[in-house]
């Protein structure tokens, strides 16, 4: 038996954030923090937001999801590059996905994944690669949905004081 994908067609134009966003960003920043369970100064994911709003998309990029009914950013997609020597290719690293509880479950997220591998092929990088918690099971259904596969590596983190 063949695993069958769902397909969304979201109600949602993916764009490059601009700063007039900021003020929409921000509770959704906020919100996918807590859900981390961490707590990084409004300042710094202010100044983030800015850096990827004002970097050349091969640097780093930061898109947003707006929902077509309301006009609302309901969702972003962090993403930053980086060599891989096992590819000997640059690869885009989807750092941050978001999209609000209000929105979840119409492709929203699907969406803002393509929108990241299409913008990772225009720049010819070999994959986009992301982490997600073990026990975020809603966000592993997506990722699954489309086409991720799961690597078998563990993170490590050493925090520079």
């Amino acid at each position: 038996m063949t695993k069958q994908r769902r397909s969304y067609a979201a109600a949602m134009a993916i764009r490059a954030a601009i700063e007039a966003d900021l003020p929409a960003l921000m509770p959704l920043f906020r919100r996918y923090c807590e859900f981390y369970g961490a707590d990084p100064a409004d300042a710094g994911l202010e100044r983030m937001a800015r850096a990827l709003i004002a970097a050349p998309d091969d640097e780093g990029f930061l898109l947003v999801g707006v929902d077509d009914a309301s006009a609302e950013v309901v969702g972003f997609a962090a993403c930053g590059w980086k060599w891989s020597s096992l590819r000997g290719a640059r690869v885009v690293v989807l750092e941050d996905l978001f999209v609000a509880e209000p929105a979840r479950g119409r492709g929203h997220a699907d969406g803002l994944i393509r929108a990241t591998a299409d913008l990772g092929r225009r720049h010819n990088a070999a994959a986009v690669t992301w982490l997600t918690a073990p026990d975020n099971l809603r966000a592993q259904g997506v990722y699954d949905r489309v086409g991720g596969v799961a690597a078998p590596f563990l993170e490590y983190e050493l925090d520079l004081p």
